[in-house]
Formats: structure tokens, C-alpha cells, sequence
């Protein structure tokens, strides 16, 4: 058996006035180690508020209101699910780093969440800046947010993922405020990581390249459920429904020598 992380039965709603807005409504979805699993969709479909409403870091006014995640077969709650068995990365890594903390104090802070910080903290920081390919790692300690560029912040983030040792991966739009050459670069990262580390990684992005490129699995969202999932070859080759065949489209057009 596989280790696996499972979001069941999630419903997430806002409150306006005395009715709750339903943002997702009953998604399900498991991750398996080793797996890339993409969820895609419209902008405003829910995705992220599904990536929030399981680790419980939902915005003011938002509540999970049914639901919950299962590690293997035991339910897991958010707190202990934050850093321990679900690392997170960002869309816009600035707002990430705290600006007046160094990132030896980024790595020192995420290493004491999970309880793993100890005389042996900065060996383990350097490797993780190495495996991600921040180069001269040393240098990289002592340096503040906005000394980085976006493209340093983001392999930051994601070695600060690592040092955590946690099994599976969130990653929130991870490119989509990087030029291409970088995002190509950080999408290739992932994809690396995802294999040698053998982690389970949940995918949210709109961009269907990104999909193309790292994701074995794919669950199409709109309104707030989950329409279609199939294998990425499956998605790409046989959509069954109107807003994945959509989604399919509008990457085809911009990509017409693929298709």
C-alpha cells in the first residue's frame, strides 16, 4: 500500500449576511506519493480555497462547514497536517518571507514547526538550498526577501519545503508570477523533486501547459466541484466535459504546433 493523503467530502462557504456562499461543494480528491495530481480550473472555481480549506488557513469569513483529510486511512487535523505531512508552496513567493527575517531565519523557523531544528539545522538548510539549485547556498543565508529575485524566492520556498521532510506537496500556481525561462526551470525542479523524493504533490494551476508538462493525473473543477479526472493523456486526448474541453482548447491555440 501506498502512503496516500485524502481530501474527503470537502465543503468550504462564506458567510453573507445569514446564508453561507458555497465555494466548494463536496470535493474529494486523493494524493498518492510519487504521483503528481493537478487540479485545474477557471480562475474564481474554487481550487485554492480546496488547498486552504484542507490545511484550515481559510480567509476571515471563510469556514470548512463538512469534510476532512485523511493520512493513509486516519483523519488528520489541520494543525498537525500544516508542515508534517503537507508542505506548501505559493503563487507569489515575496508574500511568503517575512521581509525583515533572513532565510537562515526562514529555514531555522520552518525546521523548529515540524521539530526538527538542532545543532545540524545549517548543514541540512545547505543541502536543501543545493538540491534546489540555489547556487553558493552560503550566500544565501544571510539575505532578506527583497535582496532575491522572484525566481531565487521561489526555489527558496520550495527548499524550505523540503526541510520540512513533510510526504506530499501543495503547490499553489507555483509559476505563475515568474518569466518563462523561470518557470520552465522551477516546473522542471518539481518535476525532479516529485520523482527522486517520491512525493505526492497536489497541482493547482490554470495553465494547462504546466499540467501537460508535470501532471500524471488531472481533476477538472468548475463552481466548486469536481466535473471530470482522468489521466493527463486522457484529459488532453478525450475530454468528456465542455469546460475541460475548453480548458484543452484555449492551450491548443496558444500552443498550435503540439497539437
Amino acid at each position: 500500500m501506498s502512503e496516500t493523503l485524502t481530501i474527503e467530502n470537502l465543503h468550504v462557504a462564506a458567510q453573507h449576511g445569514h446564508h453561507d456562499h458555497v465555494l466548494v461543494d463536496g470535493v474529494s480528491l486523493t494524493l498518492r506519493r510519487g504521483r503528481i495530481l493537478a487540479l485545474v480550473g477557471a480562475s474564481g472555481c474554487g481550487k485554492s480555497m480546496t488547498c486552504s480549506g484542507a490545511q484550515g488557513v481559510l480567509p476571515p469569513g471563510v469556514r470548512v462547514t463538512q469534510g476532512r483529510v485523511l493520512h493513509n486511512d486516519t483523519t488528520v487535523a489541520p494543525e498537525r497536517l500544516r508542515g508534517r505531512v503537507v508542505a506548501t508552496i505559493l503563487q507569489n513567493p515575496r508574500s511568503a518571507f517575512n521581509p525583515i527575517r533572513t532565510m537562515a531565519d526562514h529555514a531555522r523557523e520552518t525546521l523548529r514547526a515540524v521539530g526538527r531544528f538542532d545543532g545540524d539545522w545549517r548543514s541540512r538548510t545547505l543541502e536543501a538550498f543545493a538540491t534546489v539549485g540555489l547556487e553558493d547556498a552560503e550566500s544565501v543565508l544571510p539575505l532578506h526577501a527583497f535582496e532575491m529575485s522572484g525566481g531565487m524566492l521561489q526555489r527558496a520556498m520550495i527548499a524550505l519545503a523540503l526541510l520540512s521532510d513533510a510526504p506530499f506537496l501543495f503547490a499553489d500556481e507555483p509559476t505563475t508570477d515568474l518569466d518563462l525561462i523561470v518557470q520552465a526551470r522551477i516546473l522542471d525542479l518539481l518535476d525532479e523533486l516529485a520523482r527522486r523524493r517520491n512525493l505526492g504533490v497536489l497541482l493547482i494551476t490554470h495553465d494547462m501547459g504546466v499540467v501537460a508538462r508535470l501532471a500524471d493525473e488531472v481533476a477538472v473543477m468548475e463552481n466548486g466541484r469536481i466535473i471530470e479526472r482522468a489521466t493527463t493523456r486522457e484529459i488532453f486526448d478525450n475530454p468528456q466535459r465542455i469546460a475541460t474541453r475548453e480548458l484543452v482548447e484555449a492551450h491548443m491555440s496558444l500552443y498550435p504546433e503540439v497539437a
